[in-house]
């Protein structure tokens, strides 16, 4: 990365700048205005993302497209991050089972749930485990995230739980505000906030 904060818009985008130059053949060299063209995005915006990541294309050259995708590739590697969910309900099972994350270099391990008393195995082989199974399984597997899909009053417990497993990087699903500590980083996800979003455009 080139000292540039990466947005999640343009996190959103390095996958799809990085399946399009793959899908290229028979080519050295691709401008930033080429890449926008074909993907439907602004030049301007294709610039300052490829600058965040790769640095700046060649005067009248752009970028060597075989670099480009070694950048890319690397960026996503370098981003990857091993997660766990921790309540395996409906949402929690879905999340689970959800092969998208690889694609942002995310790979979700594995499922705790206080309801279980024995390991279960999901129909893609995916693992979930009692909570109680939950220290160990971080002792022996390097965790980057925390993924946290219980009801609001079980979160905060959860999280601390987290947190003294040494997992900083929290990915909230409840609807609930976290007590954490100043080296741990909360993203909270709010699916009715966002429909409220979209909501809010039906009569504009």
């Amino acid at each position: 990365m080139r000292g540039c904060d990466i947005s999640k818009a343009t996190l959103g985008r390095i996958p799809q700048y990085l399946k399009y130059l793959i899908s290229l053949s028979n080519i050295d060299h691709i401008s930033a205005t080429a890449i926008a063209k074909n993907l439907g995005f602004g030049e301007v915006q294709v610039r300052k993302d490829l600058g965040c990541v790769c640095g700046k294309g060649k005067p009248k050259i752009g970028y060597v497209r075989e670099e480009l995708i070694e950048s890319l590739s690397r960026f996503l590697s370098c981003e990857q991050g091993n997660a766990i969910i921790v309540g395996a309900g409906k949402l929690g099972t879905a999340l689970l089972e959800y092969d998208g994350f690889r694609e942002y270099g995310i790979q979700v391990s594995a499922a705790f749930d206080k309801r279980l008393f024995s390991e279960q195995i999901t129909e893609s082989g995916k693992k979930i485990y009692p909570i109680s199974d939950l220290t160990e399984y971080c002792q022996n597997n390097k965790i980057d995230i925390g993924i946290i899909t219980v009801p609001p009053e079980s979160a905060q417990k959860i999280l601390n739980l987290l947190c003294e497993n040494g997992i900083k990087n929290i990915c909230c699903f409840a609807p609930c505000k976290l007590y954490t500590p100043s080296d741990v980083t909360v993203q909270y996800e709010n699916l009715a906030l966002s429909l409220a979003y979209l909501k809010s455009h039906i009569n504009r």
